[in-house]
């Protein structure tokens, strides 16, 4: 998966994250608006984790995210 998409379509994979980083508020998530380095701090705030550790959690969860996370257009009937 491309981080591009996973930030243009933020407010889709919130849930998503939310499920991996247990610890992040909504007001975080919101902060993040899908910038990949304000995840990884507030990974490391949340955590108290290394950036490196942040980085590694980031991009193992980056590389599970498959298509069902998006909306999919809808097609008209």
């Amino acid at each position: 998966m491309n981080w591009d998409r996973i930030e243009g379509q933020w407010k889709q994979v919130t849930g998503k994250a939310q499920e991996q980083w247990g610890k992040l508020t909504d007001d975080d998530l919101d902060v993040v608006a899908g910038r990949r380095d304000q995840l990884a701090g507030k990974i490391q705030e949340r955590y108290g984790v290394a950036k490196d550790d942040a980085e590694k959690q980031i991009t193992a969860w980056e590389r599970s995210a498959t298509d069902d996370w998006f909306d999919k257009p809808r097609t008209k009937v």
